[in-house]
């Protein structure tokens, strides 16, 4: 355990209602314990980190304990600060006629497929790649779908933004190629396929640089973030699964996705596990049933570390219960 709350990022996940806010939240206690700067960071939209500290989050860091912050990121905030941005920088090029449907037109993208997304990676990246705030941050991600999808961004926006810069330079070429050869210009270049460069054109005008400038600066903050993710020494995965078929079924697949990716999984937590001391009839029923999924699970994911936490008596809510879990969980090895 020690050595995955040495790393910079950690990422916990794994089917809705398995407990994995609160692992996040008790590992985040513990590093803290141990004197790191932490930040524990929920980016599942149904946000229960703050119920998990029996306490109010807001899209802003808020000190919890020493060395421990929180927040609970808005997409729908992160959306329109985006969007913002963008009508901001539009509004330097677009004449005032066409301002009322250029802004009609971004609000119908805050409902486009993968906005939000696309908003809380950059937010997530900023993240990341501050160094100076925070010794580790912990993500308690949204359900496992949506982590996949997120952490595949970083490198579909690169694409993405990279197709855009070539198809924004073609355009930009050929239009001066064109403007060279019209009779109002004065002037010939010596073939329509010669470099603009060569003829003197290699420049962009204002519109076109503020936008493949802009275009490059995301470009750059995605490929950072990825590089981050899928660096060992800096970024682990870690699953939380419950001994129950569907949390099972659905963390060997995604443990197979992330490891095809390249992306570092640190191992498989084990919770709610019905303690030996367990009494009574329909537990001792359940601890039959559950010992076959244990079971499976030491097979299935057999390559990773697959420590147990024993189901608890009560719910784990404030940070007095954060504390007595965070003490079991160092008694955990990865």
């Amino acid at each position: 355990m020690k050595e995955l709350l040495e790393k910079r990022l950690l990422w916990v996940g794994g089917k809705g209602g398995v407990g994995k806010t609160t692992v996040a939240a008790s590992l985040a206690v513990l590093a803290a314990r141990r004197g790191r700067r932490v930040l524990v960071v929920s980016t599942d939209p149904a946000h229960s980190l703050g119920d998990a500290f029996d306490r109010k989050l807001s899209d802003a860091p808020r000190r919890l304990l020493p060395n421990l912050d929180a927040l609970e990121i808005d997409p729908d905030a992160e959306v329109e600060a985006h969007l913002q941005g963008v009508i901001s920088q539009l509004r330097r090029f677009t004449v005032p006629r066409m301002m009322d449907e250029m802004e009609r037109q971004m609000r119908l993208s805050r409902q486009s497929p993968g906005t939000q997304e696309a908003a809380l990676l950059e937010r997530l990246s900023r993240l990341m790649l501050d160094d100076d705030a925070y010794e580790l941050i912990v993500f308690d991600t949204a359900p496992t779908g949506h982590t996949l999808r997120l952490l595949s961004l970083p490198e579909a926006m690169a694409a993405w933004t990279d197709g855009l810069l070539a198809h924004s330079r073609k355009s930009e070429e050929l239009g001066k190629v064109l403007k060279h050869l019209t009779p109002k210009s004065g002037q010939d270049v010596g073939s329509p396929f010669a470099e603009p460069e060569e003829e003197g054109m290699g420049e962009l005008d204002e519109r076109a640089r503020s936008i493949a400038e802009t275009l490059k600066r995301r470009r750059r903050l995605f490929h950072q973030a990825r590089r981050r993710i899928k660096n060992a020494d800096e970024s682990q995965f870690l699953f939380v699964l419950t001994p129950e078929r569907l949390p099972i079924l659905e963390t060997v697949r995604s443990v197979k996705a992330l490891q095809d990716a390249g992306i570092p999984v640190a191992g498989a937590l084990v919770n709610r596990v019905i303690p030996e001391e367990a009494d009574g009839d329909f537990l001792r029923r359940r601890r039959e049933q559950e010992g076959v999924y244990l079971a499976r699970i030491d097979q299935e994911l057999a390559a990773l570390p697959r420590p147990r936490l024993p189901l608890l008596a009560s719910d784990v809510q404030g940070i007095e219960a954060l504390e007595a879990l965070a003490d079991r969980l160092e008694e955990l090895s990865f």
